[in-house]
């Protein structure tokens, strides 16, 4: 949505709502489903991840208080603290994010504004050094 006003309240309301939110998390999911990064990090089904980071991103953007309605405080690290989040992750995150963002028809202030918060979100996840990997013993 090119060129929509910067008087709208939110940037959920300027992005277009719910639908925006849900189409970015779909192009995001696409590029996790082949990263041989990411895709051990998710359930076979993505559905519910789906749901959530669609859902997450739609209350802090602005948008319907669902998510803490259906799954309490949002609580990002703890969620992803069974995970090995380092830079290796990170970056694939990042990287599919940055891609389905792209993809994505807003005004380029929003999409610095989202972009920056991504960014921020993932460096704050982080809880492994990019070295600090377990290894598998053949």
């Amino acid at each position: 949505m090119k060129g929509v006003a910067r008087d709208q309240d939110t940037l959920y309301e300027r992005v277009g709502g719910s639908h925006f939110f849900v189409d970015l998390v779909d192009r995001f999911y696409e590029g996790v489903v082949g990263d041989p990064v990411l895709r051990p990090l998710y359930p076979e089904d993505l559905s519910e991840s789906r749901h959530h980071l669609a859902m997450f991103l739609i209350q802090y953007w602005g948008g319907p208080k669902d998510y803490s309605e259906i799954r309490g405080h949002p609580r990002l690290r703890m969620r992803h603290a069974p995970f090995v989040i380092g830079e290796l992750e990170r970056d694939a995150w990042l990287r599919h994010m940055a891609s389905a963002l792209e993809a994505a028809e807003i005004d380029p202030v929003d999409r610095v504004e989202l972009s920056e918060y991504l960014e921020m979100a993932a460096h704050q996840l982080m809880n492994a050094g990019g070295i600090d990997r377990p290894t598998v013993s053949p």
